[in-house]
């Protein structure tokens, strides 16, 4: 089975960080599939990043890219037209863009999505937390 990262949940499981849940751990520590982090999120990362916005990176924005996606054999999701279609038939139950877009790519990709965002029940996504 392969796997969608939310941007928290990436962080949280390079980060060591004990806000990730148990069973998301175990889901990225015993897994032998495909891990999915989306270009969404790289894209928020770096947004916050640059702003300084309370997230603190052990290195360099990009150092810390290259070498997290790699140690954990993540893969990137390239953002594709058909997740944009489907962004734009979404309903508005969350306004966050990046949420949006990751909700998009778990239902066209069908991939179950590892987030502890609840509102995303709402879109009825295969969510693991």
């Amino acid at each position: 089975m392969s796997y969608l990262l939310d941007t928290s949940a990436f962080l949280w499981f390079v980060t060591g960080d004990r806000k990730l849940s148990t069973l998301a751990r175990r889901v990225l520590e015993e897994t032998s599939d495909d891990l999915f982090l989306s270009l969404a999120g790289i894209w928020e990362l770096a947004i916050k990043a640059n702003l300084g916005r309370g997230l603190e990176l052990p290195r360099p924005f990009s150092e810390f890219m290259d070498i997290e996606l790699q140690a954990e054999r993540i893969q990137v999701l390239n953002i594709e037209l058909a997740h944009l279609k489907r962004v734009a038939t979404l309903p508005r139950f969350h306004r966050d863009p990046f949420d949006r877009l990751l909700i998009a790519q778990s239902l066209v990709e069908n991939l179950p999505i590892l987030t502890n965002d609840q509102v995303f029940d709402a879109y009825q996504v295969h969510h693991i937390w």
